[in-house]
């Protein structure tokens, strides 16, 4: 599943896009393509708001 394709304000925690990260370089072999390079940005920028966003519930 792509960031795009979840409702407006809809945040996963930071441990699942973590593992949508690693799972999409095991699924790459290392070497991202162009559409995956995409992907990876999309979820390293929500990866960052889920972070700020525990770090923010947690203070």
């Amino acid at each position: 599943m792509s960031p795009d394709s979840l409702p407006p304000g809809s945040l996963r925690s930071a441990a699942e896009v973590n593992e949508q990260i690693r799972a999409l370089w095991l699924r790459a072999g290392g070497s991202l393509s162009a559409q995956e390079r995409a992907e990876y940005e999309l979820l390293v920028v929500e990866w960052a708001e889920a972070i700020r966003g525990e770090i923010i519930e947690a203070a």
